[in-house]
């Protein structure tokens, strides 16, 4: 399947692969119609019925995704000129307000109802999820970064819809920066092996070690880590990782697991520069978001 130039151009501007996501929203309606058409629609609504809808929020929230909902549209041949985008990716919207409105075919629409609102409500959910913790964070320095904690296939947009949220991407995948882990430091023999195995292996490569005592954060600066996970620390042990890992060294340190919005604020006084929230692609609420036919 190949997108219309408006949908290339939007999810090029949007930093998102064309391919990947058109891939994904032809395996979508595939999902819906895979035991033939839409029954219900091709019953019910003439071929040429024309009509106008909303996309509509019935909560309070950050929109995300309005240019993969275009790529749905696209899919199934509903006129994009007939598309009006009211609020965009990373827009607040109240509950009442429109998002997007739609005037065209009837069928195609509907046909697309439910794909488009399934990736409006989870990446908007996202988004809003990443602005509380945002919030909470605003005026300490310290950034809400996402994780690999995503659904399958869904990576890419999970993490946009972060940034739409105003947060920051950690690693993409296993290839594009090293995350030496506990794991990783028991099959090496200690922290400062595993660092020096992942620099002779990736000298290239950006290197994060994840540290749950103060004795670890000791090994990885002694070696040259120049960016800390630091694993399930309580405040003061926060506290004191800062003062090791900064004590002549430009070290950057991202605080990461049971971390909760209610300690966000007290958590980056620490002095971390990251907080590290996997909640925010595996566990944010859907935002809810309507398409209403108007009469």
């Amino acid at each position: 399947m190949s997108a219309s130039a408006r949908v290339r151009d939007a999810l090029v501007a949007a930093g998102l692969d064309v391919e990947g996501v058109t891939d994904l929203v032809a395996r979508a309606l595939i999902e819906d119609l895979r035991d033939g058409p839409d029954v219900t629609t091709e019953a019910t609504v003439d071929a040429a019925t024309s009509a106008t809808a909303d996309v509509v929020a019935r909560s309070r929230g950050v929109v995300a995704g309005v240019v993969v909902a275009l790529a749905v549209l696209d899919a199934v041949a509903f006129p994009l000129d007939g598309v009006a985008v009211v609020r965009g990716d990373g827009d607040w919207v109240e509950p009442g307000e429109l998002v997007v409105t739609l005037r065209g075919p009837l069928r195609p629409l509907l046909v697309a109802e439910r794909t488009l609102l399934n990736v409006l409500t989870h990446l908007s959910g996202v988004a809003t999820a990443t602005r509380a913790w945002v919030d909470a964070l605003a005026g300490t320095g310290c950034v809400v970064r996402d994780t690999r904690k995503t659904l399958p296939g869904l990576r890419d947009l999970e993490k946009y819809a972060v940034r739409c949220g105003g947060g920051r991407n950690h690693r993409r995948s296993l290839g594009d920066a090293a995350l030496i882990k506990d794991n990783h430091v028991a099959a090496a023999g200690g922290v400062a092996a595993a660092v020096r195995a992942v620099r002779e292996r990736a000298p290239g490569v950006v290197v994060e070690v994840e540290c749950d005592t103060l004795d670890q954060v000791r090994d990885a600066v002694g070696v040259g880590a120049r960016l800390l996970l630091l694993d399930n620390m309580d405040l003061d042990q926060l506290r004191a990782a800062v003062v090791l890992a900064r004590s002549g060294a430009d070290v950057a340190l991202e605080a990461s697991g049971g971390l909760t919005i209610a300690r966000a604020r007290a958590v980056a006084e620490t002095g971390v520069d990251f907080v590290a929230v996997g909640a925010l692609t595996h566990s944010s609420p859907a935002l809810d978001l309507g398409l209403d036919v108007r009469a």
